[in-house]
């Protein structure tokens, strides 16, 4: 069903967004780094990447890196993952009685074989009873703290659960579900079936339903809005390489409900010479050198960025593998300095998807995983193992 929006305001549980708008958590990006610069250009909820419960229940030095969060980020917002309810409700525990989370979302999304082969992610949900357990031993963690669930439509065109899912959910008392419109066979393939989101949405109608996939441009995500009904949009890797993206919707979702006319958008949209990419580029690495604090690591970490930031730019083969092998900000700087900051914006080239899609093959699962939807006779020991991993999922 078509909708438009009244405001541009997003209430999940106590937090009120001023726009609609969720960064996706995406392992060995949205640390704090990411997430401070990108809010630097427009507002939303920005959430961390995710976190295995374990891990944090185990205080692992590198986990503990990761739910950090800077003075400025508020509100702060976590994403979990486990397979074991009461491992889940610990590490939300610990994010409550410590202060370190204003929302906690948990991750039914993720559909690298290393997770679901262990249960997780994507695949949890075919286990229905599992999932319940989960997500109501986490709502009660959580109190007063919004607890959120973020899932696929299933492990595969076969065994979709995303709707049995959402209603568990909902009864469980979240305060908001995202769908990614794909299963965990499609990985980021194909085309995100928006339909599944207008379903969900029709299925859903105590709290806001998100969706996600396929979310490229701002116009994307107010046709999504649109087509679908839903509360908002998740952003994932549509802005890899355009933090700049957040501006743009910021200032569609600012248009659709009347706060400001369309000319006035569209003279907000950020379509920036080259040098404004440089810039961006280096503002991210600075924050990364804080939040690393290395400055080596921090640019080890950066080069994963420079095809995305450069994408549709013409600055040439030698100065991309430069680039790609950065060790120092002076190094990047004199690299910068050869090149044309006033080379104008290339337009589509630099538009449309990035980051990589893979393509449908057969999930990875546990022995037996689809001989049934309940979770009798597992071995936690096993699945367990899953949530030791602090590498961010």
């Amino acid at each position: 069903m078509p909708a438009t929006l009244s405001d541009t305001r997003l209430r999940i549980g106590p937090l009120a967004l001023d726009v609609p708008v969720v960064l996706a958590p995406m392992a060995g990006i949205t640390n704090t780094a990411f997430r401070r610069l990108c809010r630097e250009y427009g507002a939303g909820l920005y959430v961390s990447e995710m976190i295995t419960t374990r891990a944090l229940v185990e205080r692992t030095p590198a986990t503990m890196r990761l739910i950090r969060h800077h003075e400025s980020e508020t509100p702060r917002s976590i994403q979990l993952y486990g397979v074991d309810p009461k491992t889940v409700s610990e590490a939300v525990r610990v994010l409550v009685d410590e202060d370190r989370a204003d929302h906690i979302d948990l991750n039914f999304g993720c559909p690298v074989p290393k997770v679901t082969r262990k249960g997780g992610g994507a695949a949890l949900p075919w286990k229905s009873d599992l999932f319940r357990a989960i997500v109501e031993g986490a709502v009660r963690a959580a109190g007063e703290v919004p607890l959120t669930v973020k899932m696929r439509t299933g492990i595969d065109p076969d065994h979709l659960t995303f709707l049995d899912a959402a209603r568990a959910a909902e009864g469980a008392g979240v305060a908001a579900i995202a769908l990614h419109g794909r299963t965990a066979s499609e990985f980021y393939s194909g085309q995100a079936d928006w339909s599944a989101i207008a379903r969900l949405k029709e299925a859903v109608t105590s709290v806001p339903v998100l969706g996600n996939g396929d979310i490229w441009s701002a116009d994307d995500a107010i046709r999504m809005v649109r087509e679908t009904g839903c509360d908002g949009v998740v952003v994932g890797r549509g802005c890899l390489g355009r933090p700049w993206l957040f501006a743009d919707l910021q200032a569609a979702f600012r248009a659709e409900a009347g706060e400001i006319s369309r000319a006035e958008a569209a003279a907000q949209n950020v379509r920036p010479p080259l040098g404004d990419v440089m810039d961006a580029m280096r503002r991210h690495t600075e924050l990364l050198v804080e939040f690393f604090e290395e400055e080596d690591r921090a640019c080890r970490d950066i080069r994963k960025h420079v095809a995305w930031y450069f994408k549709g730019y013409g600055i040439g083969g030698d100065t991309r593998r430069a680039l790609a092998m950065v060790e120092s900000l002076a190094q990047m700087d004199a690299i910068f300095a050869g090149m044309d900051r006033a080379q104008p914006y290339p337009g589509e080239g630099a538009e449309g998807p990035r980051g990589r899609a893979g393509s449908p093959k057969r999930p990875m699962l546990p022995d037996g995983w689809l001989r049934d939807r309940s979770s009798a006779g597992l071995d936690y020991a096993q699945l367990a193992e899953a949530e030791r991993d602090d590498g961010g999922g």
